[in-house]
């Protein structure tokens, strides 16, 4: 309900029934007013106001109040000084239908008489209406109301989802009740304590059963079972949210928040809290009267020290989108567009670093394709050689990594202030050749070219100019057999192309789900297609696609086929590729480039690394060929980062007072994602002199070059010692 409260004009009241023990008056400034009795015959039962409809009976069609005022009584269950501005009432006999709530709000229009208090009887007379979706008694212009005794506060009802029934079924028979969330309710974190972007307060999402999944994570966009999915997720949300604003860093219900034990993750069970159930922003919220602790939350999947996978196949390789790693304002080269995404004091940056550092050293992978690392070369001062030179300060000799460098276009990967990038481990593969950048599209469009028309209005286009980070793509030798490996990170979903423009979703989500900008990564992910096609040998396509599962650029990449489908794909219009015209007409995608999902290969469809306004999905993605598939033992999404609340990300803009922790969670806000792949030969490591080349890019420093050459460590050796380095 959203509530805006205007200041309120008091009136004394008097009660006169048999249970309202020594009846008092309270804001006798207003006693000249005539008093109102709560007298039996006048008395409407709350459940009678609420009934079993989504709306009041007694609030008439067309309108949202009744037509008169009514009269009820209840026990007050909780205050509302500030979100509601209020207090909630409930009849503690509870005798009315089994499908109608016995609690309501009573909107007072700013904080109500301090003697009107949790356990206080108490008998209101106003007009019922329906704010926004919300039944309540409003008595703002002419406060009726009388107090009773206090007769202790009412137990809390148990919240209890019906089979068969939504969640939001049910909160509406539970609207303005007082209830207690346990082991039965089956209520998940679905996001963790974090930004609501629609009422910008820090709080946190339950739903039942299960987090949610994002619809085109698992089915295709604007299927049947998509549009259900995305449906049912909208009524399978509860928010947690307290009274006050809390302030930053701060959980006000639990007040061991930390990041090292006190901790909330997407999944975990929440128990034993208690509150009163209101809603507002379209949505049922919980504003709790009590406090919890850790343990009132179940961990489903509790976190991990290292991936499961970190000792599988023979070699691994990692994706992981590292949150805008910046050090060009401490110390560090510049970036092509001169300002800065990252850490913006020095303390935060090396918070930063460490946790993703520590992330990597678990992960053990032996090739890291990294998104996100500030475009600043690849020089001594570069954020590559940074990370990487923390990252071997951890690490033996024998484990120590490279990155591999770009020559090209001055060292930069596009001109975007953010990068990816390649980090591999000499002593386990060999570079093959130099690494290639591979460009991807560009969207222009002047204004005034192009109209749309809104009824008789015509309107033109404002100017679009669009870019994509670029790919880097490197072949590795693996005792004599090739990998090929392509890092991506596509067109986020946020501002709008040209296509969001025609079709009239430039300040809202488009109807497929699937984002702003989609036909343009379809672009994106068409050119990559197009790049890796004919190579030879094992190809892995990993990264940020900033698409799910089912969407067009994960379809175009895999098995789309347009004669086995009823959708149509299409790339965009207007777009250049390395300065020349590419498709000035978005053309239609006839059959996809067939690599194979290798998420969806091993778990399913239901897999993620990316949290967003409480559904998970996979935009970070492994895509093989058939003989990489093949190859492939294991894959995991660590899930460190999705799952975790982003107030335990390094930087302090919104966290207040809140402890740092160096711990891998929250070291990022996607997960990495870990493949194990099986090459056999490779269990013996053959480096030679001579087969670590020049352009191989910096990071291991003479010394450890010498030291790695020197002891040639076998790749078995390397696998029962590992463990002691985490």
């Amino acid at each position: 309900m959203r509530l805006r409260m205007l200041s309120a004009v008091s009136l004394g009241i008097t009660l006169s029934m048999p249970m309202w023990l020594q009846a008092k008056t309270v804001n006798e400034a207003a006693s000249t007013a005539s008093n109102v009795l709560c007298e039996a015959a006048s008395i409407t039962p709350i459940s009678q106001i609420q009934g079993a409809g989504s709306s009041s009976p007694f609030v008439v069609e067309g309108t949202n109040e009744s037509v008169n005022e009514l009269t009820t009584r209840g026990v007050v269950t909780a205050r509302a000084d500030r979100l509601y501005k209020g207090f909630f009432i409930q009849d503690p006999l509870a005798a009315g239908s089994p499908l109608a709530s016995d609690g309501i709000f009573v909107h007072w229009g700013a904080s109500a008489p301090e003697e009107i208090v949790p356990g206080m009887e108490v008998c209101v007379t106003g007009k019922v209406q329906e704010y926004s979706g919300f039944t309540q008694i409003n008595i703002e212009q002419q406060q009726k109301f009388t107090l009773g005794n206090h007769v202790g506060e009412l137990a809390a009802t148990p919240l209890l989802v019906p089979e068969g029934q939504s969640l939001a079924q049910a909160l509406e028979r539970f609207e303005g009740m007082k209830v207690v969330l346990t082991t039965a309710s089956d209520m998940k974190v679905t996001r963790s304590f974090s930004l609501d972007y629609d009422s910008y307060r820090n709080n946190m999402v339950l739903s039942h059963q299960a987090p949610l999944m994002k619809a085109t994570q698992v089915y295709s966009p604007l299927s049947t079972d998509a549009i259900a999915l995305h449906s049912a997720n909208l009524s399978n949300q509860l928010v947690v949210e307290s009274d006050y604003k809390a302030a930053h860093g701060e959980v006000p219900y639990f007040s061991n928040f930390n990041a090292d034990n006190g901790y909330i993750r997407i999944g975990d069970t929440l128990t034993n809290i208690e509150g009163v159930i209101g809603y507002s922003y379209d949505q049922y919220r919980l504003m709790p009267t009590n406090s919890i602790n850790a343990s009132d939350f179940i961990r489903n999947q509790d976190r991990t020290a290292a991936p499961m996978i970190a000792n599988q196949g023979d070699i691994r390789v990692a994706s992981f989108n590292v949150l805008n790693f910046f050090n060009s304002e401490f110390g560090g080269d510049a970036n092509p567009l001169g300002h800065n995404r990252g850490a913006k004091v020095e303390s935060e940056m090396r918070l930063q670093r460490t946790k993703i550092v520590n992330a990597m050293a678990a992960m053990n992978a032996d090739i890291i394709g990294l998104m996100e690392v500030e475009n600043n070369g690849f020089g001594e001062l570069s954020a590559i050689q940074n990370l990487v030179t923390a990252l071997n300060a951890k690490l033996p000799a024998e484990l120590a990594y490279q990155f591999v460098e770009v020559t090209d276009n001055g060292g930069f990967v596009g001109s975007d202030a953010i990068a990816v990038g390649i980090l591999y481990r000499p002593s386990v593969v060999t570079l093959d050749g130099k690494a290639k950048v591979i460009p991807t599209p560009e969207q222009h469009l002047e204004e005034g070219v192009i109209t749309r028309r809104i009824g008789d209005v015509k309107e033109t286009n404002p100017a679009y100019h669009k870019y994509q980070r670029h790919s880097l793509m490197q072949a590795f030798m693996i005792d004599e057999q090739k990998l090929t490996i392509v890092v991506n990170h596509f067109k986020s979903k946020g501002s709008g192309c040209v296509e969001d423009w025609l079709s009239f979703n430039e300040e809202s989500e488009p109807v497929d789900l699937q984002g702003k900008c989609n036909a343009f990564r379809v672009s994106a992910a068409k050119v990559i297609g197009e790049s890796v096609k004919d190579i030879e040998g094992d190809v892995l396509v990993i990264g940020d696609l900033n698409a799910y599962g089912k969407e067009d650029p994960l379809a175009v990449l895999t098995d789309y086929d347009a004669a086995l489908s009823e959708r149509v794909i299409k790339t965009a219009s207007y777009t250049r590729l390395n300065g020349v015209e590419y498709e000035a007409t978005g053309q239609v995608i006839d059959k996809g480039y067939g690599f194979i999902n290798l998420n969806t290969q091993a778990h399913g469809a239901a897999t993620y690394s990316y949290s967003y306004r409480g559904e998970l999905g996979n935009l970070d993605h492994a895509l093989g060929n058939a003989s990489l598939a093949a190859r492939m033992v294991a894959i995991e999404d660590w899930h460190i980062n999705a799952v975790e609340s982003n107030l335990f990300e390094y930087s302090s803009k919104y966290t207040g007072e809140l402890a740092k922790s160096d711990n891998v969670y929250s070291s990022s806000d996607h997960d990495p994602v870990l493949i194990a792949l099986a090459y056999p030969q490779a269990a013996v490591s053959k480096v030679k002199v001579g087969e670590i080349k020049q352009d191989a890019g910096g990071s291991l420093g003479y010394l450890g070059l010498l030291l790695l050459l020197t002891l040639c460590l076998g790749r078995t050796f390397r696998l029962q010692n590992e463990s002691a380095h985490h």
